[in-house]
């Protein structure tokens, strides 16, 4: 084995891995070399070498010219607790709720100050602004993130409102005080609410799912065009898909 070789079966050879995955994301899911070693801040020799390692080992594909996320990943990232456990509970009660909604509802963690998408459902009604399964969206200003900060210990909800809240809307809460206001509002009706303040046009409307210890693990959503957001006529149908689905996930642990 030679000297590059080792380096890059050890740690060295992970964190370029590392950075070569994270060069792709929702609006970047196919990659030319070029554009690869422009995102992934890496060498072009060292990125392509690298690159042609994962698709040996098939955590990269590359049909055509361009690079994208091989299925070895789906395949790994199948087995995730959050997916095995979470989205399998979860999952019946996000298809009756969109069954009786006709709109786009989704399921969501906390990781760090973001939420992450676990699943959606959006049927008919595409809704190409709203991030994909495994997208990203700010906890402060989404209906989601308030529907698991409003139960979440002081000291995380201290870490998400302390960074930078930009406005992605005119109608994006951006001060602490008015978004902790919100936070205390969700516990008395059982819902979060969101207008507006990720994208113009499209509210949501969000209630928290609960663990075998009574602690927030995720939450749940219906998302669609605001004229169809009515928060007290959905509120009380998500709070009750949320409930039953905090009693699936707590009885399936």
């Amino acid at each position: 084995m030679s000297p590059t070789e080792r380096d890059e079966s050890g740690a060295g050879g992970l964190d370029r891995a590392a950075a070569i995955l994270g060069a792709f994301d929702a609006t970047h899911r196919e990659l030319t070399l070029a554009a690869l070693v422009a995102r992934c801040g890496l060498p072009r020799s060292t990125t392509h070498r690298t690159a042609d390692r994962m698709i040996r080992l098939g955590w990269l594909d590359k049909p055509g010219g361009r690079y994208r996320i091989g299925n070895r990943l789906f395949e790994i990232a199948s087995l995730a607790p959050i997916r095995m456990e979470l989205r399998e509970a979860v999952l019946p009660f996000l298809q009756d709720l969109h069954h009786a909604t006709r709109i786009t509802v989704q399921l969501g963690v906390l990781e760090g100050g973001q939420i992450l998408v676990v699943e959606k459902i959006t049927g008919h009604r595409a809704m190409p602004m709203l991030s994909q399964v495994g997208g990203i969206i700010p906890a402060y200003c989404s209906a989601l993130g308030r529907a698991i900060l409003a139960y979440s210990d002081p000291a995380v909800i201290d870490s998400v409102l302390r960074g930078p809240l930009p406005a992605r809307t005119p109608r994006t809460l951006t001060s602490s005080v008015a978004i902790v206001r919100e936070l205390t509002a969700v516990p008395e009706r059982g819902w979060a609410v969101e207008r507006e303040e990720g994208n113009i046009g499209v509210s949501c409307v969000a209630a928290p799912i609960f663990g075998p210890l009574g602690d927030v693990v995720a939450a749940l959503s219906v998302t669609g065009p605001s004229q169809f957001i009515r928060a007290d006529r959905i509120g009380p149908a998500v709070r009750m898909a949320a409930s039953a689905a905090s009693r699936a996930y707590a009885k399936g642990r």
